[in-house]
C-alpha cells in the first residue's frame, strides 16, 4: 500500500463519518433520525420523518461521501483494488462514524456514490434495479439487498477489473443489512412510505 493510498483511505473514512442525515435533520429542526422511525440515519428513514426534500438532500450528500474519495483516488492513479478499499473505508465511515459515536447508517447511498465513477451505464443499471424492486415490493431494504447482490455481475459486464472491489463492498452492505433480512423473513420490515413512530 502506497502512502497516497493510505491517505485516501483515511480521508474516505473521515468524510464518510460525517452523518448527512443527522446534520440535515438538525438544520431542518427535525427529530434525530437515530431515535425515531427505524433509528437509521439514512435517506429512507429521513423520508419517513421529514419528507421528500429532506430525504433527497440526505441521499445526495451520502452519495457524495462515496464519490469524492473514489473519484479522487481514480485521478491519482490508485490501483483498482485500493480504490475498492477506499470505497469500503467511506462506507465504514458512514456505518460507524467516529464523529457520531460510531452509530451510522446502512451505507447503500454511499456505496452507490463510490461505484458511480466506474461508469454511467453501471450506475444506471444499479439505480434501475433498486427502483424496480422498491416499486414492485415496497421494501427499501429488499431493493438494496437485491441490488448489491447483482452489482458485481453488472460490474463484470461493464468493467471486469473492478468486479472484486465492488464485490467486497457489496459483502459489507449485505452484512450491515442482517437485521433487515431477519425482519423481511418475519414480515415486520416497514415498507417505503410507511409512517413509524419512534
Amino acid at each position: 500500500m502506497t502512502p497516497l493510498a493510505l491517505i485516501m483511505i483515511i480521508f474516505a473514512y473521515l468524510l464518510g463519518s460525517i452523518s448527512s442525515a443527522v446534520l440535515i435533520c438538525r438544520v431542518l429542526r427535525l427529530p434525530d433520525p437515530r431515535g425515531v422511525g427505524s433509528n437509521n440515519p439514512g435517506a429512507t428513514n429521513v423520508l419517513r420523518i421529514g419528507g421528500k426534500k429532506a430525504a433527497i438532500a440526505v441521499l445526495l450528500c451520502d452519495m457524495l461521501k462515496g464519490t469524492i474519495p473514489v473519484w479522487g483516488g481514480y485521478f491519482l492513479n490508485i490501483e483498482p483494488i485500493m480504490l475498492g478499499i477506499v470505497a469500503i473505508a467511506a462506507c465504514l465511515g458512514h456505518m460507524y462514524p467516529i464523529f457520531f459515536h460510531f452509530k451510522g447508517g446502512k451505507g447503500v447511498a454511499t456505496a452507490l456514490g463510490a461505484i458511480a465513477p466506474i461508469g454511467i451505464d453501471l450506475s444506471a443499471m444499479i439505480i434501475a434495479t433498486w427502483i424496480g424492486v422498491a416499486f414492485l415490493f415496497r421494501y427499501s431494504s429488499l431493493a438494496a439487498i437485491l441490488t448489491v447482490l447483482l452489482a458485481p455481475f453488472y460490474t463484470w459486464m461493464v468493467k471486469p477489473q473492478y468486479t472484486l472491489p465492488v464485490a467486497m463492498l457489496c459483502c459489507l452492505i449485505i452484512f450491515r443489512h442482517h437485521q433487515n433480512i431477519k425482519r423481511l423473513f418475519e414480515g415486520t420490515e416497514p415498507k417505503v412510505g410507511a409512517k413509524k413512530s419512534g
